[in-house]
């Protein structure tokens, strides 16, 4: 009896300094965080921006949401009311290495290499970047990290599945059914933006051979890939990404500009006047409530991009300029979160994933360049950008590393293009029998 006394006693002593030693862990990581608060990257759509066009902050604002039933995707609370406060900071601190450390430069294939060489290099730096970007992705579907961040009020209420469980070809025909179309006159019931919105959807009666995505990638820095991005039928850029002064590495051809809506509606990105967006086909999006309509989303989009769009169609009537359907950017997340085991980010796939979903239906094949990274990968954000910051190649914000692994999976290109010349190649629908 008396030893069981004791036995009772000591499990009571080590539950109790067990529960003592957790607390004292989740203490020291809160402290931890708010000494190194302003070394934290900040986690919303403001400063994601930042990465992707070299840092102008906007003024603090508030936006409020009214969300609408999604019938597809979510039941939600009636009257509900989604606050973004924009700049606001994570709950949690970043636990992940700031920086991936990798020497690439030594898997580059050199001129006097053997191909078994020139294999193993490949191999081997493969190998290092899927680790990496599975590493980010679990990291990033932790809920402690996560925390309770969920700005769009996203309520998936789908069956997380994994990608690699199926064959490429249905996850590439699951891309493909997913929906992402162009908002057209018929959507638009106010004025006078319904006279200004086109009548026809994106590319509806066009059809293209080849496409090149031409990511902004640091690493397209000195890559001399421009002939070849060039030798595309269509090629797509984003957002402000210069061509001038860099056609060696990223070519001159321009088709598409798939702008995100800050770089649409910023005085210093030039919207209006700049011959960037001049004499091509202009994509525009902005992030909307994941249960919104297009009447909530028109009533209150994140950043108001429509005086500029609309100002921009009155001085050139003969654009081909686009809003992408806000509703449309959920189902692409949706389609990753399907296939992704952990559950993402609740913000809206990159630019880059919604740019490739867009131009699948219209062409035999994508090339993406820069995207799933290559032996030039580096810290710096942008080629035509001296800023360094890893989170642009492995994410911070968007859902990358799970948009890259999946894209890298459904990929055709041999891991010598993908990994040394730098591009992967997804089939389009016209090369594609999904039925």
């Amino acid at each position: 009896m008396r030893a069981l006394a004791v036995s009772i006693w000591v499990f009571i002593n080590l539950v109790f300094f067990g529960m003592c030693g957790y607390m004292y862990l989740l203490w020291s990581q809160y402290w931890l965080y708010m000494e190194r608060q302003t070394e934290v990257s900040l986690s919303n759509y403001d400063q994601q921006i930042f990465y992707y066009n070299r840092g102008y902050f906007p003024n603090n604002s508030v936006v409020h949401l009214q969300p609408k039933s999604r019938q597809k995707h979510s039941i939600l609370k009636e009257n509900l009311t989604v606050t973004l406060i924009k700049n606001s900071r994570p709950r949690f601190p970043n636990l992940q290495p700031k920086d991936f450390q990798l020497d690439s430069k030594r898997f580059v294939c050199l001129k006097n290499d053997s191909s078994n060489d020139c294999d193993k290099k490949t191999s081997d730096f493969r190998e290092n970047i899927i680790n990496e970007l599975r590493r980010v992705f679990t990291d990033e579907s932790n809920i402690l990290r996560m925390g309770k961040e969920n700005p769009y009020n996203v309520e998936y209420r789908g069956v997380r599945g994994n990608f690699m469980e199926k064959i490429p070809r249905k996850v590439l025909c699951e891309l493909i059914d997913t929906p992402l179309n162009t908002i057209k006159r018929s959507d638009i019931r106010s004025y006078p933006l319904k006279d200004f919105i086109p009548k026809r959807a994106f590319f509806e009666n066009k059809r293209y051979n080849s496409c090149a995505i031409v990511a902004s990638a640091g690493s397209l820095k000195d890559s001399k890939l421009g002939a070849l991005i060039d030798s595309h039928d269509l090629v797509l850029r984003f957002n402000n990404a210069p061509t001038k002064g860099f056609e060696q590495d990223v070519g001159s051809k321009t088709t598409i500009r798939f702008l995100n809506s800050q770089v649409a509606t910023k005085p210093q990105f030039n919207f209006l006047n700049s011959p960037l967006y001049k004499n091509v086909t202009i994509v525009a999006w902005d992030p909307s409530n994941y249960s919104s309509s297009i009447k909530d989303w028109l009533e209150k989009p994140e950043f108001n991009l429509l005086p500029n769009y609309m100002a921009f169609r009155k001085n050139y009537p003969k654009s081909r300029t686009f809003l992408l359907n806000p509703q449309s950017v959920w189902d692409v997340w949706d389609f990753l979160q399907d296939n992704s085991p952990s559950m993402l980010r609740r913000n809206p796939p990159s630019s880059g994933f919604l740019g490739l979903r867009l131009l699948l239906p219209y062409c035999g094949f994508v090339d993406i360049f820069e995207y799933v990274p290559s032996v030039r990968v580096t810290k710096r954000c942008h080629y035509y950008d001296p800023e360094d910051n890893p989170s642009c190649t492995f994410g911070v914000w968007h859902p990358l590393a799970a948009e890259k692994l999946l894209t890298y999976y459904i990929n055709s290109a041999s891991d010598k293009d993908v990994f040394q010349t730098g591009f992967v190649r997804i089939t389009g629908t016209k090369n594609m029998n999904c039925s």
